[in-house]
Parts: structure tokens; sequence; C-alpha cells
């Protein structure tokens, strides 16, 4: 018995020794920071607050202690290797850290392999994914939806270009990458990236140097990613080069808001500096735990630093290690560390490897930190599947007078740019369209209210290098005077109007394109601003589609379309104009109707109409004359079937139609001048073989080959309007195919041509720009603003005036009627002629029916298929009233028909009953025909 006792006591003590082993009441977590830093300062206060406030509450980690061990990494990579091997040594469970996204990157290799997660909330390189670091875990939104907020932000106030300025590292590098994405998402671009040096090593002649290169460019919208230390001295520089002046916009990352919380008030040299800057910190949902920490915050730091958001993005870190440690102790986990056996075959030398051990329950309790569902100092705490902090939202501020923030909106993913705190649209449908994005005022650079533009022509000594077409026809459009560069023209005098109307100047160069002895090819032109030979090109270019895929064009100042010129003749008066309306298919169709008509109308009233009764040669008179009479409504014959009327009706207004649209055709052939073509538009040169002619250098070649399919073989380029009148005489062309500008000066010289048809395509001339150019939106407003003052018309009649002979004096032919467009007339004048007959014979084979029944019980039926014709042949041609009479004579004997129903049995009643009922029928069948 005392001896089973000493092994209980014995098992009991080891049971206690093992537990406590297993279950430290000392819970160890690193910290790697550069505590010199703002970020680095803040985060040590509120770590060192977290544990306190959770060591002070035992049901937290049911009575254990959490230990945090600040490594100060100074920013220098090589301590912050050591300082995580430290932790690594004494069985830390996890990291908070670290500081850079340089060292994530290094840091999250030890990790992935120990098991250890890593936890930071202001290393958020957005290429640090969970995929190739699963133990590394982003606490704070990462910089990809800062990125996003940055691109909309420049897509509200309509910018296409910025310049990035970012410290050339990991963090800067990547963070620059996804914006440049995001712009791209939204047709903006970054048109300069100007990397400087890492931030410890940057120096004030490396930023002079960039900010020079910047100042020379386009784009004036400049966005600064980086850290504290290298932005104000960025800002600083900047001022001293004017470059914090009215025209400039500046957006910092939350770098500048995050040193503006924490160094307020600002000195006097560094708030001059950033006067008008915009920059973005992360939102943060007011709350009393937040209100409560900041009212606490004065004591934690004795007044040495003000909080900003990474302090609470630090506080709520080590609350969620601590949250999910007790999970993980209240799921029976144990907390283990093995050997690393990979480590085995490294030993020898002096360093301890073999101190770094696995953490053997890592990988649980990184599960549960990812699934932490808690509200902390920084709002909702919850993770997506990516590993991204649900609705990460940003505040937009305004930095104005004294370096004081002001803030002039939000953005978050969810709704993008509002003036609404992001936590009261959460509960609203998303809305991201543009109309629902909206700031407040800003005060920019220099202290202006209003917009800058976002970009100016760069001061950089050149002028705009514009390509004008040299032309040798048709030099009313543009043309260059002999042995200079001056080039006149309309489309000139139209650029130079609308660039007179900029609110600011525009240096510009005519350089001439062309050999001067054919036009241009046009596509070549615009080739040319592509390659960037030329800046913009001016002239008569046409916007087709292909063109727009390489440039971008302003608002047309003509209209323009592809057009069909071909020789006409006069048409003389002849004795038979009058069969010019219509043409030969529409009389023959029209004239088959009237027969038609006439005969289906005399079918519907034979039987009961006498006027349409008689002899053969009389009813054959009567359908002719009937028919044709109904042209001028002169028919004196009367319809008194339904069926008749109805179909007379609708005939009547067809021949209307038909009768007025021939008067309007006739009196425009014997009022106006006719002129005479076999070519009646492009449709005729599709289906014919003959050849066709086009300008040389246009866009009229590739339209004809490539949309309407007409072989090379038979196109042939012209180069000047005397070439199109030799080629239309000579008949080596028959026609000509070029836009309607050329064409109406080209007719106003030759009236013996004619433009055949109808414009086939609708275009118009523009001026052609670079992809995104912003000045080709200048230009364009322009244009619009000289079509409103008439200027823009003042311009065409300058040069573009019409002469004695013009193309409008030069009337086509009146187009003959086509069938086409009567053809819906017809269509419901047939049907409604087919259905006449079907209901007509219908009832007809009905009455029919019963007719040869009663005929075959007063008489011996035929079974002869030809004498059921001929009596159904009888049936039809006889009158109605005969018919009528037979029935109503039947109807006299049914008084005495109906005592002998009475007489007979029951079962015989009921088959007289229902033949006086089929009698009773027919006769009301009869009745409604007539």
């Amino acid at each position: 018995m005392n001896l089973w006792w000493l092994v209980s006591i014995f098992s009991f003590c080891i049971g206690t020794a093992i537990q406590g082993a297993l279950k430290p009441e000392v819970l160890n977590v690193g910290a790697i920071f550069s505590f010199g830093t703002v970020n680095g300062q803040v985060s040590r206060i509120a770590m060192k607050a977290a544990q306190d406030d959770i060591n002070s509450d035992p049901r937290v980690l049911g009575g254990r202690k959490l230990s945090i061990t600040m490594h100060d990494a100074k920013f220098n990579g090589f301590l912050s290797i050591m300082g995580a091997l430290q932790f690594m040594e004494t069985d830390t469970l996890a990291i908070v850290g670290p500081q850079s996204a340089v060292m994530a990157h290094v840091l999250s290799h030890l990790a992935n392999e120990l098991q250890v997660p890593l936890l930071s909330f202001t290393a958020l390189d957005p290429t640090l994914s969970p995929l190739q670091y699963p133990f590394f875990v982003q606490t704070a939104p990462n910089d990809l939806y800062l990125m996003s907020a940055i691109a909309e932000m420049v897509s509200y106030f309509g910018w296409g270009e910025v310049i990035a300025i970012f410290n050339d590292d990991d963090q800067g590098r990547n963070g620059v990458t996804a914006l440049g994405d995001k712009l791209a998402e939204i047709r903006c671009k970054i048109s300069y990236k100007s990397a400087l040096p890492p931030d410890q090593s940057v120096t004030e002649t490396d930023v002079r140097n960039e900010l020079v290169k910047v100042r020379m460019m386009e784009a004036r919208v400049i966005v600064v990613h980086g850290y504290s230390r290298t932005g104000l001295m960025v800002f600083d520089v900047a001022q001293r080069l004017g470059m914090m002046d009215s025209g400039y916009v500046w957006i910092a990352t939350t770098w500048l808001s995050t040193f503006i919380d924490s160094k307020s008030p600002l000195s006097l040299k560094t708030a001059k500096s950033i006067l008008g800057a915009l920059t973005l910190r992360q939102h943060t949902p007011d709350s009393k735990r937040r209100r409560d920490f900041v009212s606490r915050w004065n004591t934690l730091s004795n007044g040495s630093i003000g909080l900003n958001p990474y302090g609470l993005y630090a506080y709520d870190t080590v609350w969620m290690i601590a949250r999910a440690l007790k999970l993980f102790l209240d799921q029976g986990n144990t907390i283990s560390f093995s050997n690393d056996t990979k480590l085995n075959g490294l030993g020898g030398g002096t360093l301890n490897l073999g101190a770094l051990s696995i953490f053997d329950g890592g990988k649980k309790f990184l599960a549960n930190i990812l699934q932490t569902n808690m509200t902390g100092l920084s709002g909702p705490i919850h993770f997506n599947q990516d590993r991204s902090l649900l609705h990460p939202s940003y505040d937009i501020i305004n930095v104005i007078e004294h370096g004081y923030p002001q803030q002039i909106g939000y953005w978050s993913n969810y709704s993008g740019l509002s003036v609404v705190p992001p936590e009261k649209l959460y509960r609203k449908p998303a809305n991201r369209s543009s109309s629902n994005q909206h700031l407040y005022s800003v005060v920019w650079p220099g202290g202006v209210t209003s917009k800058p533009r976002g970009w100016v022509f760069p001061n950089n000594g050149r002028q705009l290098r514009i390509g004008v077409p040299n032309r040798v026809s048709y030099r009313d459009f543009v043309f260059k005077v002999n042995g200079t560069d001056i080039v006149h023209g309309y489309c000139i005098d139209v650029f130079l109007a609308a660039v007179r109307l900029l609110p600011y100047a525009v240096p510009y160069k005519f350089i001439p394109y062309g050999d001067g002895h054919k036009n241009p090819t046009y596509s070549e032109l615009i080739n040319q601003i592509t390659t960037g030979v030329f800046d913009a090109a001016v002239g008569d270019i046409a916007i087709v589609t292909n063109r727009t895929k390489a440039v971008d064009f302003t608002q047309p100042y003509i209209e323009s379309g592809l057009v069909v010129v071909a020789p006409v003749r006069k048409l003389n008066s002849s004795a038979w104009a009058f069969l010019r309306p219509f043409t030969p298919l529409m009389w023959a169709v029209t004239g088959v109707f009237f027969l038609v008509v006439g005969t289906v109308v005399w079918i519907l009233e034979h039987r009961l109409n006498d006027e349409f009764r008689g002899p053969p040669r009389k009813q054959i008179v009567t359908v002719l004359w009937f028919s044709f009479s109904t042209m001028f409504f002169a028919h004196r014959e009367n319809t008194v079937s339904t069926l008749g009327r109805v179909v007379l009706i609708i005939w009547l207004f067809v021949v209307l139609i038909i009768t007025s649209s021939y008067t309007a055709s006739l009196t425009s052939i014997l009022t106006v001048q006719q002129l005479s073509s076999p070519i009646k538009g492009i449709d005729t040169l599709m289906t014919s073989n003959d050849r066709v002619g086009y300008q040389v250098g246009s866009f009229a070649e590739n339209y004809l080959i490539e949309e309407l399919s007409i072989p090379k073989s038979r196109l042939v380029a012209l180069g000047s309007p005397e070439e199109y009148a030799i080629a239309l005489e000579n008949r080596t062309v028959a026609a000509v195919v070029d836009e309607r500008p050329y064409i109406d000066l080209f007719l106003s010289d030759h009236c013996q041509f004619s433009v055949r048809g109808q414009e086939f395509t609708k275009s118009g001339w523009g001026f052609a720009f670079p992809r995104d150019s912003p000045l080709a939106i200048d230009m364009s407003t322009a244009i619009l603003t000289l079509s409103e003052n008439g200027e823009l018309q003042r311009i065409h009649d300058k040069w573009l005036r019409k002469k004695a002979c013009s193309s409008e004096s030069s009337q086509s032919d009146s187009e003959q009627l086509q069938i086409q467009s009567f053809r819906g007339l017809f269509l419901i004048c047939g049907i409604a002629c087919f259905l006449a007959l079907l209901a007509y014979f219908c009832l007809m084979l009905r009455q029919f029916k019963k007719y040869s029944a009663e005929e075959s019980a007063s008489s011996v039926p035929s079974s002869s298929r030809s004498a059921r014709l001929q009596t159904f042949l009888s049936f039809a041609d006889e009158k109605v009233d005969r018919t009528k009479s037979k029935l109503k004579r039947k109807r006299e004997d049914m008084p005495s028909n109906v005592y002998m129903i009475e007489a007979e049995p029951k079962n015989g009643s009921a088959r007289i009953n229902r033949d006086i009922s089929q009698e009773r029928e027919q006769y009301n069948n009869e009745t409604w025909l007539h």
C-alpha cells in the first residue's frame, strides 16, 4: 500500500512537471523594428501598451504572461537577420515585423522553414504573396489598395499621366509597379519613373538631379512613394526649385500623413514645403476604445511623439497574437519545438545552428491567426480568402497652412471616393459609378483652388513637331509655299484658330511630309506619330478605325464620307417620259395586281351581284373594266358582299399611294433637269466589273479592297482632279470613289460629272496626336468652340466656297420608284385577297355539301367525279336568290312536319330537329355572304 502511494505521488509530480514544460508560464514573442524611425517609435510604445493590457487581464491567456522582446534593427538588413535568428533560438512563438519589405522577403524564408509566423503592419509590399510566403501575414492593408486609391484620384481629377518618385528598394519598386498597373486599368500611365537610392543612403544631390529631370517633363502630377526622410527631402528640394508653385500636383503615400500625425506641430520650413500636397492615411473608424486609447497616448509616450495609424495596427497585431495563442491552447495543443533535420549536416564552426528549432504547432497557430474575427482599435479585423483585410480604406488628406492635415474625403475598395465615411456605405449597395465619386475642394500648391491641368509642354526648348501632308492636288486644304517650309490652307487655318483658343502657349513647328511629286500616304503619316518622328499631324486626315487604334484624334472639324462620282448625260423630254417614274418590274407587278384584285372581287360578287353576272364575254369585260377603273376611282359597279368590300377598300388604299407617288415622281421628271448614268451608286460598282478610280494616298483604296471586296486589279490610282476628269471622259474608269470634300471641289469645275447615290461611309477629318495626349482633348474643346461661334464656318467659306458651277447645280436624276418601296403594300393586299378567297371557298364548300345532300335525297345520286364537279360549278355559278327560294319553300312546309315529329318516337325527333337546325344554319350563312 505504501509503495502504491509512493508511485502515485511520483507520477503526479512528473506529470505536473511535463505539463508545466509543455504549457510554459511565459509566452515569448519577438519584434523587429528600427526604433529610430517614426513608425518604429510609435510601434514600440503601442506594443508595450498591448502587452501590459493583455497581461493585466488573466482571462486572455489563462494566467500566463506574454513577453515581447524588442530588437532594434537600426534600418540595417544584417541586424534584422541576426535579431530573427536570436528569436528562433529562444523558442519564440511569433515575430512582429520586420519594418521594411526588403527584410520581409528575406526573413519570410526563415519563417517558412521554422514555421514561426511573421506579422507585419509596415512591410506592405504587394508582391509578398501568401502562396510564396505562407507564414508572413500583413496585418494592415497592403500597398495594392493604396495604389488603387491614388489611381482613382488621378482619374477623378481627369489627369492622364503621372511621374513616380520612389526609393529603389523592394517596397518602392513593387509599389510603383502596382500603381502603373492600376493606372493602366483607367487608361492612364506613369510617364517617368524617378528612382532614388534607398532611404538611408539617398542624398540631397541625388534628389536634386532627379527633380531637375522631372521639371523638364510634360507631366505635372507627381507621386512620391517612399519613407519620411526621403520624402521630406524631395519636397524641400522641390520648393527650392520652384516645383511647389501653381500648376504642380503632389501626391504622397502614407509616409507623409504618418509624419504629420506624429511630429505635429511641424516646423515652418517643413510646413511650407508640403503646402498643397495630397496624402493618404489608413482609415480607422471612430470608436470608444479608440478614443480611450488616444487619450492614454500622451501618458504612454510621455509626449515624445504623436499617435499615427501604425500605432493602432501595432496594438491590434499583439492582440491578434494573444487571441490566437489562447485559442491554440484551448484547443488542447501544446507548445513544443523540434530540431530541423535539414540543419544536421551543417555542423562545425561557431554558429549554433542546432539551436534553431521548428515550432511543432506553427501551422495550427497560423490558422488561428488567419481566423481572427475581432474589432480592434483600427476597426473590424477579418481576413479574406486571399489574406487581405476586409474593406481596406484610406482618408484623403490635403495639407494646408501650417502643415495642418485637412481631410477632403475617403477611399475604400467597396465604394471608391466619397465624402461619407466608408463604414456608413457598407450598409448600402456598392455604387462606384463616376457620378457617385466625390471629394471636397482642394488647396493646391501655390495656394490656388482651381484644379491644375496636370501637364505642360516640356520645358526642354523643343517645339512640337507637327507633320503636314505635302499635297500636290486639292491644295485648298493644305499646301506648302514653294521654296519654303511655310504651309497654308483650310486645315492649317482651322488648327491655328484652335490653338489661339488654348489657355496656354503651344510651341510648334510645321514639317511638310511627302516628296512634293505625289500626295503622301496618310497611313504612313500616322505611323510617324507612333514612332516618335512627329508629335502630331495636321491636315486633311480622315478619322478611320485602323488609325484610331494608333493615335488619338480631335473632334472632327469637317464632315466627310466616301461618295461615287461618274459621268452623266442630260435627259431630254420624250413621248415616253410618262413611263419613267416606275421601273419595268414595278409596272408589271402593278398591272398584275390590278387584274388579280378584279378577279378576286368578281369571284366574291358573282353569286350575289347582278352587275358581275351575264354572258362570259360581258363578265370578262366587266372584270377588266372594274380592275383598271379603280386606278382613277371611277368604277361604277357596286360591291354588295362583305368580303368584296374589304378587299376593295384595301386595294383602293394601295392605289392611292401608288398614284400619289407616280404623280410626284412624274412632276419631278418633267420640271427638274434630269441627268442619267448607268452608275447608280456603290452597289452598281460592286456588282459590275468596271474599273474604279481613287485618290493617291487616300484610305479609299483599303476600304474598297478590304470592306467591299473589290479586286485590286479593278482599282486605278489618280493623283489630281485633272486626272479624274480625263479618266472619266476617256472611260478609263467608270467612276471615281473619294471623300466628299474633295468631290465637292472637283464638281465645282466639272459639271459634266455628278455624285451617284448616297455617301456610303460617315466620318470626318481631325488632327492626330499620340495616344492619351492631353493636347488632343484641349484641341477638341477649342474646335467645338470654333463651331459654336461661327469661326469654323467662316474659315470654310474662305477656302471652300462653291464657284458658279457647283455640285448642287447638277442634280442627280430622280431615282425610279422600285418595287421594294411598295413591297409592304402589295404584301398586305395579296394577303387580304388570299384570306377573302379562303373564307369564301370554305363557306361555299360547306353550302355545297348541304345542297348536295338535299339533292341526293330527292334524286338518284351520281357517283361520277366529273358529274359532282359539274354539279359544284353549276352551284357556284347559280345566283344566291334561287337557293334562298328553295330554302324558303322548305321552311313553309315545316309547320306540317311538326305534327309528324310529335307522332313519331322520340329517337326520330332528334334527327328531324338536327335537319331543321342545319337548314337554318345554311340560310344564315347565305344571308351573311349577302
